[in-house]
């Protein structure tokens, strides 16, 4: 039975449209994968190990017979194991996330304890034991990045968009990548640069749900054989999606803003039922992260305070607002928008300068230049507030909720800091040197007029937003979620401050301003809109404030896009990842098919090919997928599938298919020597190449049967299609190759919606329908009779054919 739809298959391939031009000519096929690899080589400028993933459902022989052979229980059993790995990768992010808070915590509050001891009797000693100890930290983190896992570095967020859009970048999901980011995000958040923990929590997420899809590290020995489910990278993506929801859940506690920026930033392709395993895999990130709160409020963990995790609660903040205030806000919105268009610019220009003369030197460059960015920015965060008078606390009896002044490196405001009187407190010390979770609180504190002057506000703005721009794109993991907020905020408490003094309204809250700002200059900066709208609500706790934060995101959007791209967008584009967007290019409306593959030359296998032949073929191009043609019934050149690279490397290395006859064989003995498994690529290394097989001169002699091994039903589009078009059925479809094949000549049947809602039983469609295509026919019988003379013979034979 199966040998007949081997059979059906390839016949179904022998009409005329598959015919394909001979290999002189240049139009035929479009190898989308080799114009990936070319595009982001000339980005890259390397040979960046850049390759297409396989999201298309290779329908061969083997997996024909595996599906044939499985029922409706082990299709019930697969639909178990997927909830229980969005239960597991929900558990394991939320520990991971754990882990790395309480580190930069107690490794913070260490530093600021020991940094405070010392500056009682000397600052210069204090200044030293400060420096060092971020310098330590940097280089730990660095050097883990530099020497065991350089995929490490960055955010990872670029790398996991581009896996999703179809992208494979070897080495971003790695074991090993997931250990240097958690141990590299400690070490560069806890030694004070101005970097987050957040973007390094998604790929931390990432590579969490990825080595649960692959059953562990074979390399390291941490696998498990019953793990080994999900082989194809389609089920994979859906599992990676699911730990890039689960890392932002559980960097801002955001399990809603997490499923939302799975789907609007990171995803190409959405199901529904993806929907929920996502949604479920980030309500349990926010359980484990809320149970290890818990426990830690009863003095367990060491410096863990509520610092800790990102929520900043302002629901004591402004509750209400006046139409006059609309005006600055939107003035915020235009000032992110600006900002954060020329932070993608700056990073851009420094990181391409970076990586094209300053890391190609090696990794000892790599870790002078993070230490000295760590020297440069604790001497500023140490310094500066040294060079800033203290001010006198607020009165007490007027402002009984406040407490002041506090030591630096506490959770709260007004920090002492540098004052020659114990009731003064120094208002740059209290966002400078201090932890950029604990700083951010500050910002958004209401109820706290005055706190900081604007000098102070303008100071802390121009040298956290240069030392943000300039430590972006070093050799260690580095989110830029926090220091966004964190200017942001600053320019927008700013901008509270003017609106209070200007309108004199008692109701006016700067912390309110504080939390639009930062709004304004991440949606100006990452152009993301409703997720970053409920991620913004969720951490702050306070709804009320959701017309204003959707306000300043749509101006801040519509501004940033007037300049540049979103900053994952330039990064990936920096990076050599060939993202292909949502929407195709306007002139590819212009342009077909044919006009977009004219330049490239087909290279086809005969369905039977001699291995010598096959070999040099594959050593002499770096294609990834090939036509497998044979001769018709009349004599001309049919297509009857397509095959991989990496699946005739498997066949090479096996040589169980090895024949010594010139003629076809047929699927005989094909699923004794071959699963569907053998033909897998491993997530977790590049796999095998043709330079790793060994063949002796008597094997190059021999012949091998491709038709078993091919998909006999790849998707083929008419060479005069628009390239739009192909772009929107490429990308939606998540493809690899699209074959470009001359206009068909005759019509083998029409596939309408009612053919496709047949029921197991062979039921055809519902009434519904069938009764809408029976006035659709009343309709054209009218249009007929209309058009032509009732008494007329024409309409009795076009009446009689329908």
């Amino acid at each position: 039975m199966l040998s007949n739809h081997l059979s059906d298959g390839i016949g179904m391939a022998r009409v005329p449209w598959s015919q394909l031009p001979s290999s002189e000519e240049p139009e035929g096929l479009s190898n989308v994968d080799d114009e990936l690899m070319a595009a982001a080589r000339s980005l890259a400028g390397v040979g960046a190990p850049v390759e297409s993933l396989d999201y298309e459902v290779i329908e061969n022989y083997a997996y024909r017979e595996q599906q044939a052979q499985k029922g409706k229980i082990w299709f019930t059993y697969t639909v178990m194991v997927k909830w229980f790995f969005a239960l597991l990768i929900g558990i394991g992010t939320g520990l991971a996330a754990v882990f790395i808070n309480l580190a930069v915590e107690n490794f913070s509050g260490w530093k600021y304890t020991a940094t405070f001891s010392i500056i009682q009797h000397t600052y210069f000693a204090g200044y030293l034991v400060y420096v060092l100890f971020n310098l330590a930290l940097v280089f730990s983190s660095v050097f883990i990045v530099t020497h065991f896992a350089p995929a490490a570095a960055g955010s990872g967020i670029p790398e996991i968009k581009g896996y999703l859009n179809g992208v494979d970048t070897h080495g971003i999901l790695l074991f090993r990548t997931l250990v240097g980011k958690i141990f590299g995000s400690i070490g560069s958040v806890g030694g004070g640069l101005a970097l987050g923990k957040e973007g390094p929590l998604v790929h931390t997420g990432a590579c969490i749900a990825s080595l649960l899809g692959q059953g562990g590290s074979t390399k390291y020995h941490l696998n498990s054989k019953w793990l080994h489910m999900f082989e194809s990278d389609r089920d994979r993506r859906d599992l990676v999606t699911c730990g890039c929801a689960a890392g932002v859940a559980a960097a801002f506690r955001a399990p809603v803003g997490g499923v939302l920026f799975a789907l609007e930033e990171v995803t190409s392709w959405w199901r529904s039922h993806l929907m929920w395993r996502v949604f479920f895999t980030s309500a349990v990130v926010a359980v484990v992260v809320r149970s290890a709160m818990s426990w830690c409020k009863s003095g367990k963990c060491g410096h863990f305070g509520s610092g800790g995790f990102i929520i900043w609660d302002i629901s004591d903040g402004q509750e209400d607002y006046s139409f006059q205030e609309l005006l600055p806000m939107t003035i915020i919105g235009v000032i992110g928008g600006l900002l954060g268009a020329l932070f993608n610019q700056l990073t851009l220009y420094i990181t391409k300068w970076r990586r094209s003369y300053l890391h190609k030197k090696g990794s000892r460059v790599k870790i002078f230049e993070a230490c000295l960015i760590s020297v440069i920015t604790s001497t500023i965060s140490f310094g500066l507030p040294l060079l800033r008078k203290c001010s006198p606390c607020p009165d007490s009896e007027a402002n009984p909720g406040i407490d002041c002044p506090r030591p630096p490196g506490m959770d709260g405001n007004f920090v002492n800091f540098f004052c020659s009187k114990d009731k003064e407190y120094n208002d740059l010390a209290t966002i400078f040197f201090n932890t950029q979770d604990d700083a951010i609180r500050n910002l958004f504190s209401a109820k706290t007029f005055h706190e900081y002057s604007a000098q102070s506000l303008l100071t802390f703005l121009v040298m956290f937003y240069t030392l943000a721009v300039v430590t972006f794109g070093t050799a260690v993991p580095a989110g830029q979620f926090v220091p966004g907020i964190m200017i942001g905020s600053t320019y927008g408490r700013l901008v509270g401050m003017f609106v209070v003094k200007f309108y004199k309204k008692l109701n006016v809250e700067e912390g309110t301003y504080a939390l639009l700002g930062a709004a304004s200059f991440l949606g100006g900066s990452m152009r993301m809109t409703v997720s970053l709208c409920v991620i913004m609500v969720e951490i702050t706790n306070n709804l009320k404030l959701l017309p204003l934060i959707m306000l300043v995101l749509l101006v801040s959007k519509a501004v940033g896009d007037f300049f540049n791209e979103g900053l994952y967008e330039v990064q990936a584009r920096l990076r050599g990842i060939p993202l292909l967007e949502s929407r195709p290019k306007q002139f590819m409306r212009n342009m077909t098919a044919k006009e977009a593959c004219k330049s490239q030359q087909v290279v086809c296998f005969p369905r039977v090919v001699r291995v010598g032949e096959l070999v040099s073929t594959l050593r002499n191009n770096q294609h990834n997928g090939f036509p497998v043609v044979d001769q018709g019934q009349n004599g001309e050149t049919v297509v009857i599938g397509l095959i991989l690279r990496s699946h005739l490397i498997v066949l090479l290395q096996s040589k169980v298919d090895f024949q010594s006859s010139p003629f076809p064989c047929g699927p005989r003995g094909v699923l004794n020597s071959h699963k569907l498994s053998d033909f897998v690529k491993p997530a977790s290394s590049k796999g095998k190449s043709i330079e790793d097989i060994q063949l002796s001169e008597d094997d190059l002699l021999l012949y091998l049967d491709l038709a078993p091994f091919v998909n006999p039903s790849p998707y083929v589009v008419p060479e005069d299609m628009s390239l739009a078009k192909v772009y929107n059925l490429f990308r939606q479809l998540g493809l690899r190759h699209i074959f470009v094949v001359p206009r068909p000549s005759r019509v083998l049947g029409m596939i309408t919606r009612k053919d496709l809602l047949l029921e197991e039983n062979g039921s055809s469609a519902t009434m519904e329908l069938q009764s809408s295509s029976v006035r659709g026919q009343r309709y054209n019988e009218e249009m007929l009779r209309s058009r032509i003379h009732p008494e007329s013979p024409i309409l009795d034979s076009l009446l009689i054919q329908k």
